[in-house]
């Protein structure tokens, strides 16, 4: 068994996905209505985690937008990354969270992103071994990819809206002080 407390940290924002086969990683993610797709080839001893708000589509990506934010896109660049480092697509298992309702007056757009990566999943052919979705509150994940191994921590409503928040903000560098002949003691 890893020691959790040696692990490398890797934090998995919206619109990202990494792919690891370092036994001492653990990927970490908080989600709220967003949906992880955690995926591993056992033998390969290769894993990753994606972290997605919409489930997208062909025809929405096309029509611009941000392609990092849908699931169909994310989704392809996770089981590519997973085969480029030597993973086989019939030896694939799929971990799957997130898709909260965490505000009740929103469309449930939780419930379709954890339906749509059923689905894709599906599709190819990748059997689903564990999950959790749906409810309303969200939940920081935590994932080792190479042993497959996931741990969810449930959070408060005021949580996970603070903590999406944060994580939906762009990351901004503060301004350049203005060139000034005044000194201050």
């Amino acid at each position: 068994m890893i020691d959790a407390a040696a692990a490398r940290r890797v934090h998995i924002i919206q619109g990202e996905y990494k792919v690891v086969n370092d036994p001492n990683v653990v990927l970490s993610t908080i989600l709220g209505s967003c949906v992880a797709a955690c995926l591993r080839d056992p033998v390969a001893g290769v894993g990753g985690m994606n972290h997605f708000l919409l489930p997208g589509s062909a025809t929405a990506m096309a029509s611009g937008g941000d392609a990092t934010r849908y699931g169909v896109h994310l989704m392809e660049l996770l089981i590519n990354g997973l085969l480029k480092q030597g993973a086989r697509r019939d030896r694939l298992e799929a971990k799957i969270f997130g898709g909260a309702k965490t505000i009740a007056s929103f469309s449930n757009v939780g419930e379709q992103n954890a339906a749509f990566a059923m689905e894709f999943l599906k599709d190819e052919g990748i059997p689903v071994v564990g999950s959790s979705t749906g409810g309303d509150h969200g939940r920081k994940l935590e994932f080792w990819p190479v042993s497959g191994r996931a741990r969810q921590y449930p959070l408060t409503g005021a949580e996970t809206q603070r903590t999406v928040a944060l994580e939906e903000r762009p990351v901004r560098t503060p301004p350049k002080p203005v060139e000034s002949s005044i000194e201050f003691f």
